[in-house]
């Protein structure tokens, strides 16, 4: 059921927030201080391209000093409006029966959004 919904997930607008969130990575990480920046831009790449059968967790080194600033640093340029753009979307989809799964696994993008930094991707 989980491969039926990733293709569906695709189909109907994965693919380009995929795209989207690669062409970003790829443009942060022209500079050397936005390399880890793209590089969690490619791990929101990698969800939104096959969300369903993930979880996202908190790894064992979130709780570290540089993590809480970097997801300081990408909150305030640009990571609250990523994670009001999912927001919405989860709550528009959220808004019949069929759209409920896909709703939310928005609502898992947006988490990673928010704060990527000390966040892992994992199998479910």
């Amino acid at each position: 059921m989980g491969c039926l919904m990733n293709v569906l997930w695709l189909l109907f607008g994965g693919i380009l927030t995929a795209i989207e969130y690669v062409v970003a990575s790829l443009l942060l990480m022209v500079t050397i201080v936005g390399i880890p920046f793209g590089i969690q831009t490619l791990k929101m790449a990698s969800l939104a391209l096959w969300p369903f059968g993930k979880e996202v967790r908190s790894g064992s080194r979130s709780d570290g000093c540089l993590y809480i600033l970097m997801n300081v640093v990408w909150i305030l340029l640009g990571g609250i409006w990523i994670c009001f753009s999912h927001l919405i979307f989860g709550a528009i989809l959220c808004i019949t029966i069929i759209g409920i799964p896909f709703g939310l696994q928005h609502f898992k993008l947006a988490a990673v959004a928010l704060m990527p930094f000390g966040k892992d991707i994992v199998e479910a």
